[in-house]
């Protein structure tokens, strides 16, 4: 018999936990400032994070605390952080730990990344939430709806491209989604979609790109004797496949795997892959610095 999988998953409390995550041109007494803040809101640092981008000039920061002080919420705490943040020219968020992160999930005709990615939010190794999950196939129909999540079937076609954008959009704001992820939904996204959804949508894909593009991937990297299978995710961009990198990983491999083991390596790394740049995403760990990340692990 098979042991039951544990649901319990440690999760910050709410109204007692929150993360802060700073970028600023870097400058002496920057630690301090913020230490100082948590310090005069009774704050207890949890865990603190920094990198010092000495090549660009910039200073990254996340620091996950708890207050005491029961008075004190998240709106309080951005009200007395804001003349910290104007002082030092900050670039900043501070929200609540405990809030999951909403989350829309698209699918086409490939489903190991959406069925991780419900998997991993069931048993608590996502804190997010998925209000919805959009595909331009019914194939995910039924698995949708054993987890209770409603499906929204949303064909693409040349002529219906704009359409269904426009429906993707006014799902994104009925849902007050934060987060999109492309879970190998394979539809090139419009630059104008792309550029509302800044910041906010993940991509993953094989790490063949660009040197076997187009239909059969893997058959073509089985042609060429491929050592390596991996995975890149990424924020979404005008540019295809080109937005900043949160996750990549590989596994090695050799002449004995057919294009069939092939797709069953690179679909299981692509799942991990998604779920670490998920997870960091929606912990406020992932931080854009032009064309990178920096990502606090």
């Amino acid at each position: 018999m098979e042991a039951a999988v544990s649901t319990e998953y440690h999760r910050p409390q709410p109204g007692r936990e929150y993360v802060l995550t700073l970028s600023c041109p870097d400058s002496p007494g920057l630690v301090h400032a913020v230490s100082g803040f948590l310090v005069r809101n009774s704050g207890n640092i949890l865990e603190s994070q920094q990198f010092d981008d000495r090549l660009q000039g910039r200073f990254f920061m996340r620091v996950h605390f708890d207050v005491s002080d029961p008075d004190a919420n998240v709106k309080s705490l951005r009200h007395r952080f804001g003349p910290v943040a104007e002082e030092f020219g900050i670039s900043w968020t501070l929200s609540e730990a405990s809030t999951p992160t909403r989350t829309l999930i698209m699918v086409s005709r490939f489903g190991h990344c959406l069925n991780d990615l419900l998997f991993r939010r069931r048993t608590g190794a996502l804190n997010i939430e998925i209000p919805a999950i959009v595909s331009n196939h019914r194939d995910f129909e039924g698995l949708a709806e054993s987890y209770g999540i409603p499906f929204h079937h949303i064909p693409v076609t040349r002529d219906t491209k704009a359409e269904a954008e426009a429906r993707l959009l006014e799902l994104v704001g009925e849902l007050d989604i934060d987060l999109v992820v492309l879970a190998r939904y394979m539809q090139i996204l419009s630059d104008d979609l792309c550029k509302q959804l800044e910041g906010r949508a993940i991509n993953i894909h094989h790490s063949f790109l660009p040197s076997f593009k187009g239909a059969r991937p893997y058959e073509q990297a089985h042609d060429r004797g491929v050592k390596l299978v991996g995975a890149t995710a990424h924020y979404v961009t005008s540019d295809l496949d080109e937005g900043q990198i949160i996750e990549q990983d590989v596994v090695r491999v050799d002449h004995s795997l057919d294009p069939r083991d092939l797709v069953t390596v690179g679909r299981d790394v692509e799942a991990q892959v998604l779920a670490h740049a998920v997870k960091w995403h929606s912990e406020s760990r992932v931080m854009v610095d032009g064309n990178r990340t920096v990502v606090f692990r």
